[in-house]
């Protein structure tokens, strides 16, 4: 808005044309100065000129000299600039006016208005640009700083999983692995569910643990997480399906710490022929995964296009 009330040439002009046809008098010009707010200090020596030689100065000189100071300190006359557009344009008084300027005046005043509508569209443009501007660069720093937490994050996770391999208690590391992948999950807001227990009717206690439920792509996959001493055989495979298969559209993802036997990946191949989906990774998998930065999203997906396309649950990027 300051473009428009720092006064431009050509409504400069305009305004120089247009106030000495709204006030009959030079006095009635200077009032109306007055009225905006512009003190008289301002034009005290335009007064004293008016006093002792009051044809050397018309409603026009009055008014350009005036102008001029106001407009030349950009902060320091800004209201009052203001208020004589809002006083320019506001006027409807004609009828005051010297009846063969109200005609002028009424075509002057609305000059005034166009171009003062057409900068303020070309100010609130330059501020909608300015502010998308803004709002791309201010989400531009966001992504930054997602992605720098998010490395950070995943430096934290690694260490986790480092510190892992010299855990002796199977059932701490094993806890531990849990809320690794499950912090891992989380850094890409792929995470349903942690670690959940489902108990049974009639006091039957636990009947099913899930380590995890993740979603991608509108997709729900039970993840199971296992570290054995020996490579996972079908048992833990099929028993991992069964919670598949009693679930509507559900899929699964088993992650070991020390590899598959060749039934335990033949019995994931199997979950195909039942319109189930199963994933297989190595821990060290992940680890490699978070070393090179890449997306696990985009990883998963990968391999469960193999695992439709190729009937290959275990392949490894």
């Amino acid at each position: 808005m300051n473009d428009v009330y720092h006064y431009p040439p050509d409504l400069f002009d305009l305004i120089v044309q247009t106030i000495p046809l709204l006030n009959k008098s030079k006095k009635a010009v200077l009032t109306f100065f007055n009225g905006a707010g512009v003190e008289v200090a301002l034009y005290n020596d335009v007064v004293k000129t008016l006093q002792t030689n009051p044809d050397s100065l018309s409603k026009y000189d009055i008014c350009r000299t005036i102008l001029e100071r106001i407009n030349q300190n950009s902060e320091k006359y800004l209201r009052q600039r203001r208020e004589l557009l809002k006083r320019i344009t506001e006027f409807e008084a004609f009828s005051t006016c010297w009846e063969n300027d109200q005609f002028k005046a009424k075509g002057l005043v609305a000059e005034i208005q166009k171009v003062i509508n057409v900068k303020d569209s070309f100010t609130r443009m330059k501020q909608e640009r300015e502010n998308e501007q803004s709002l791309r660069k201010q989400e531009y720093q966001n992504k930054i700083n997602q992605i720098q937490k998010r490395k950070v994050k995943l430096e934290d996770i690694k260490k986790e999983l480092f510190s892992l391999f010299s855990e002796t208690n199977p059932q701490k590391r094993g806890k531990l692995l849990e809320s690794a992948l499950g912090n891992y999950f989380k850094t890409y807001e792929i995470l349903v569910k942690e670690d959940f227990k489902r108990n049974g009717e009639a006091g039957e206690g636990i009947i099913e643990q899930i380590d995890g439920i993740i979603e991608i792509d509108n997709q729900v996959y039970f993840v199971e997480m296992k570290w054995k001493k020996d490579a996972i055989g079908s048992d833990d495979i099929y028993q991992h399906l069964g919670r598949i298969y009693h679930r509507a559209n559900a899929h699964g993802i088993f992650i070991s710490a020390s590899g598959y036997t060749p039934s335990g990946i033949t019995a994931g191949k199997e979950a195909l022929i039942k319109n189930a989906l199963l994933v297989m990774f190595d821990l060290e998998e992940f680890v490699k995964i978070i070393e090179s930065e890449s997306d696990f999203p985009n990883y998963l997906r990968s391999k469960i296009q193999s695992a439709i396309i190729e009937k290959n649950p275990y392949k490894r990027g």
